[in-house]
C-alpha cells in the first residue's frame, strides 16, 4: 500500500520528537551533569570517588545512548536531517542558551577558578575537590581547574566521537580519523602528562607536556622556566626539549608535505578533535561569505606574526651576550631567526610566485613586521620591543589568544559561529600548516564535475567556510590553506564527486581547467594527467 506525502518541500519534514530511549538517555546524562553543578555550588559529597564515577559515567553513557537511539535503527548514509529546524543547531533559543553557558564556564575556568573550588594553600572545595580522587590516582597531586577541564574535554571527545562514528558509519575515513583523535586526546593529552607528573620528586621534575601539542600551538614551550625544567630533568628533559624542536622543523613539514594539514588538524589535534566530535552539530553555521574569508586571512596570519614575534622576544630576553660563555648569544639568535625567515620567504617567493598570487600581500606585510621587530629587539636592548617588555607580550598573547580567542570564543561560541572558529580565524598552527599545504603539499581534494548535481551539501557542511560546490561544478581541485581535510564534504556528497587524494605536485592547482564546456581539450588534459 503506497502512502501519499503532500509536502513537496525540498527541505523535507521538520524533525520528529525524540523517542523514548533518547528521553531516558537525556535524563541519565543530565543527572550526571547535575551532580557536577551541585558540586560547583559547594555541596559536599561524602564519597567523592563514588559520586565522581557516577557523574562521569552517567554523562558518557547518556551521550552514547542518545546517539545509539538516534542512529542505530537508520540506514547508513547522510544524517543531517532537519538541522535547520532544530533550535540547538540553527542558532535558536537552545543554541544561545548553550553558547552563553559554555562561555560562562570558560570565563570562570580561566579567570575565576576559585569560584569552582580551587584553593592555592589548602584543600580544594566544590567541583575541583570532587575530581581530587581521580587526579591523585593518576598523578599523585590534587586536582586543578585544568585537570577538571582536561577530564571533561576527554570525555566529550570520546562520547561524542562514538556518536560521530555512528552518524558517519558509512564512511571509513571518518571512522578512522575519529578513532585517531580519541586515542591522541586520551593518551597523549590526558593520561601521559599525568603519569609524567607522578615521576616528579624533589630531585627530578618534568614540566607538564602534552606531547601532541607543537609550537606555536603550545606558545609557552620555550619560556625560560620550562627550558630550565627540561635541562634540569637530565636526559629525559633534554630529549623532550629536542623533540619539541624537531617537531617544528622536521616532523611537521614532512607529514604536511605528504598528507596536508589534515594529519594534525583532523587526526591529532585536541582542538580539532573537540570541534569534529562535540561540535559536529554546528558545522553548517560557518560563515561562507567572501567577507568572512577576507577577515579570516588577515586575522589568522596576524596571530601567526604575533606568536613569532612574541616567542622570539621571550627567548631573546633570557639569552646572554658574552660569546665566550654561551654558544647561543642574543645576537646569534637574532641573526639566525632573521636568516631563517629571509630564506623561507625568498624561497616561497622564488619557487611559488605564481601560486602565491593573492597571498603575497599578506606574506610581505607579515615578513616586514617580523623583521622590523627583530631590528627593534636588537637596538632596544634588554627585553623590550620598542615600548613592550617580552613578558608583557607573552601575557598579552596568553590572555587575548590563548584564553579569550581559543577558549571563550573558539569553543564557547560553537552554537553561534560554528565549530571551527578558533581553527579558522585564530590558530597559528593552522596558519603555518595551511601555508605549506597551499604551496608544498601533495594533498588535494579532486572533483568530478560531470557528476555534480549542485545540491550544495558539500558547501553547507564545510566547517571552514569553503564554497566547495563552486570547485565541484568546475571540476577544479580544491587546494585551500584553510582546508583541514576532515572529509565531510565527500561524506555528505550523494554522487561521489569529491575525493581526498595525495598525488604529484604537477597540476595540483588547476584553477584554469574547466571540465564542463568547450574551452579545454579533454583528451589532451587526460593525457597530461596520466603522465
Amino acid at each position: 500500500m503506497s502512502s501519499i506525502h503532500p509536502n513537496m518541500a525540498l527541505t523535507g519534514e521538520p524533525p520528529k520528537s525524540i523517542n523514548t530511549q533518547q528521553k531516558l538517555a537525556t535524563f541519565l546524562g543530565m543527572s550526571g551533569l547535575i551532580i557536577l553543578l551541585l558540586a560547583a555550588f559547594n555541596i559536599n559529597f561524602p564519597n567523592k570517588t563514588l559520586w565522581l564515577s557516577i557523574s562521569l559515567a552517567s554523562i558518557f553513557a547518556g551521550i552514547v545512548w542518545f546517539a545509539k537511539a538516534a542512529y542505530s535503527d537508520t540506514h547508513p548514509g547522510i544524517k543531517n536531517d532537519g538541522v535547520w529546524f532544530k533550535s540547538m543547531s540553527s542558532r535558536g533559543y537552545l543554541a544561545w542558551l548553550a553558547g552563553i553557558s559554555l562561555t560562562g564556564f570558560y570565563i570562570v575556568l580561566y579567570f575565576f577558578p576559585q569560584f569552582i573550588g580551587l584553593v592555592q594553600d589548602g584543600d580544594n572545595t566544590g567541583l575541583i575537590a570532587l575530581f581530587d580522587p581521580l587526579s591523585k590516582a593518576l598523578s599523585g597531586n590534587p586536582a586543578s581547574q585544568w585537570f577538571v577541564y582536561g577530564t571533561l574535554y576527554t570525555i566529550a571527545i570520546a562520547a561524542f566521537g562514538i556518536k560521530f562514528i555512528w552518524k558517519y558509519r558509512h564512511n571509513r575515513y571518518e571512522k578512522l580519523r575519529t578513532i585517531s583523535v580519541i586515542f591522541f586526546q586520551t593518551a597523549f593529552a590526558f593520561l601521559i602528562p599525568e603519569f609524567m607528573a607522578r615521576l616528579n620528586s624533589d630531585t627530578f621534575s618534568l614540566p607538564y607536556y602534552d606531547l601532541k601539542n607543537i609550537w606555536p600551538l603550545n606558545y609557552y614551550n620555550f619560556e625560560q622556566y620550562r627550558v630550565d625544567d627540561f635541562i634540569s630533568a637530565g636526559d629525559i628533559g633534554l630529549a623532550l626539549l629536542l623533540f619539541g624542536i624537531v617537531s617544528i622543523f622536521v616532523i611537521t613539514p614532512i607529514l604536511t608535505y605528504k598528507y596536508g594539514k589534515r594529519w594534525y588538524c583532523s587526526w591529532v589535534c585536541g582542538c580539532g578533535g573537540l570541534a569534529e566530535t562535540a561540535g559536529d552539530s554546528y558545522r553548517q553555521l560557518s560563515d561562507k561569505s567572501q567577507f568572512a574569508w577576507k577577515v579570516e586571512r588577515w586575522v589568522v596570519h596576524s596571530v601567526l606574526v604575533f606568536v613569532v614575534v612574541m616567542t622570539t622576544a621571550v627567548i631573546y630576553s633570557y639569552l646572554g651576550d658574552d660569546a665566550s660563555k654561551y654558544w647561543l648569544t642574543r645576537d646569534t639568535f637574532l641573526i639566525g631567526v632573521g636568516i631563517l625567515l629571509t630564506l623561507l620567504f625568498a624561497g616561497i617567493w622564488f619557487f611559488k610566485k605564481e601560486e602565491l598570487a593573492k597571498d603575497a600581500r599578506i606574506g610581505a606585510i607579515g615578513y616586514l613586521v617580523i623583521v622590523l621587530s627583530l631590528i627593534g629587539f636588537h637596538y632596544a636592548g634588554g627585553t623590550t620591543l620598542f615600548l613592550f617588555n617580552a613578558e608583557s607580550l607573552r601575557q598579552a598573547y596568553g590572555f587575548l589568544i590563548g584564553a579569550i580567542f581559543s577558549g571563550v570564543i573558539g569553543t564557547g561560541f560553537y552554537p553561534i559561529f560554528g565549530n571551527r572558529v578558533w581553527c579558522r580565524f585564530g590558530c597559528p598552527m593552522a596558519a603555518i600548516l595551511g601555508l605549506q599545504q597551499r604551496l608544498f603539499s601533495k594533498f588535494r581534494i579532486t572533483t568530478n564535475g560531470g557528476q555534480c548535481i549542485s545540491c550544495g551539501n558539500c558547501s553547507t557542511y564545510c566547517e571552514m567556510g569553503i564554497d566547495v560546490r563552486a570547485y565541484a561544478q568546475k571540476g577544479e581541485n580544491i587546494v585551500r590553506a584553510s582546508c583541514v581535510g576532515c572529509g565531510i564534504c565527500a561524506a555528505v556528497c550523494p554522487r561521489g564527486v569529491l575525493k581526498l587524494e595525495n598525488g604529484s605536485l604537477d597540476g595540483r592547482i588547476n584553477s584554469e581547467e574547466v571540465l564542463l564546456g568547450n574551452d579545454v581539450d579533454l583528451m589532451d588534459l587526460l593525457n597530461q594527467k596520466s603522465r
